[in-house]
């Protein structure tokens, strides 16, 4: 099994850090100025904190889909590997800044194929999310989502039905927050059987709409016949950093970490 980070994103709302930045190497703990780049290393971002969550539960290898602002991430990648001893596999994503995640997502297909935990590059989690995921493999379990069932629902959060023996019925934004069972927040684990069912329903997602995220090529299974699994992370403290609001919480978050 390897870790799989999606970091593509240009992360738009969060100008001026995402001005010269990816979304994933927007700091969280430390850094000075809006570029975070003071060489203090006690400065750690999204992509630190998701390392060192893979790194505490074994993984040595990590393969990043990169793409907005790729050659900040090519900069940093020996210091990443030495800090938290993985090797790290860039994927380039050739339309980070056109297409949506599901492509992203497909870009990643062949490293899919050995297991992965994919995080989101933006999602600020403590490494028991990745501990739950774990736990929950096995018994043909083939592609597990950690899932909120505490947080209170509105409208942005990708949301999930689910049905008991029967997985996951629904996944979307597009949902009345009191019919879903809760929240996906961006970390998956995923075998290496599922990988082409996955590659394949990801690329239908995308040529009917570049626009769609890799949620929609989840549901794109799930309308197949494909089960996907979930496992509650229970009461957790955690963030998608969309914005400045998000990236304060954010902040707050990761110092207890």
């Amino acid at each position: 099994m390897i870790g799989l980070v999606l970091a593509a994103g240009a992360g738009r709302r969060l100008r001026p850090y995402t001005d010269t930045l990816p979304k994933a190497l927007v700091p969280v703990v430390g850094g000075e100025g809006p570029d975070g780049l003071d060489g203090s290393a006690d400065t750690l971002t999204v992509l630190d904190l998701t390392l060192a969550n893979f790194a505490e539960i074994g993984l040595t290898e990590v393969a990043v889909v990169v793409g907005y602002r790729k050659e900040a991430v090519y900069a940093r990648k020996e210091a990443l590997e030495a800090k938290y001893g993985v090797t790290l596999t860039l994927i380039d994503n050739d339309k980070a800044e056109e297409w949506n995640n599901a492509y992203s997502l497909w870009c990643a297909r062949d490293a899919i194929r050995h297991s992965v935990i994919l995080a989101n590059g933006d999602t600020v989690h403590p490494v028991s999310v990745e501990k739950t995921l774990l736990a929950a493999r096995g018994e043909g379990r083939k592609i597990i989502l950690a899932l909120d069932t505490v947080k209170q629902l509105a409208d942005e959060e990708m949301k999930v039905v689910v049905e008991p023996g029967k997985g996951v019925r629904r996944i979307t934004k597009l949902m009345d927050p009191a019919e879903a069972t809760g929240e996906y927040i961006g970390v998956t684990l995923i075998e290496g059987d599922a990988a082409a069912d996955l590659a394949d329903a990801l690329k239908t997602t995308f040529e009917r709409d570049p626009d769609l995220y890799y949620e929609d090529g989840y549901q794109e299974l799930v309308d197949r016949g494909f089960t996907i699994d979930v496992a509650p992370i229970g009461e957790v403290s955690w963030v998608e950093i969309d914005n400045h609001e998000d990236l304060a919480k954010g902040r707050e978050i990761a110092c207890r970490y």
